[in-house]
């Protein structure tokens, strides 16, 4: 299988990009993007629906 290995841009370890996924063909067409692992990428994903979340109620 092919893939790419690449740094995550928040904790700074490698992962590995497969082959026929969008990441990988996001890769492949500008590698100088910012790319995260499956981990931050979930963790950012929670901490904006908690902020929205919460700036919702506090605004109410």
């Amino acid at each position: 299988m092919i893939y790419y290995e690449v740094i995550c841009s928040s904790c700074k370890q490698k992962f590995n990009l497969y082959e026929g996924s969008l990441k990988y063909q996001l890769f492949k067409e500008n590698k100088s993007k910012i790319f995260r692992c499956e981990e931050c990428e979930r963790r950012l994903r929670m901490d904006a629906i908690k902020f929205i979340y919460y700036s919702s109620l506090a605004s109410h």
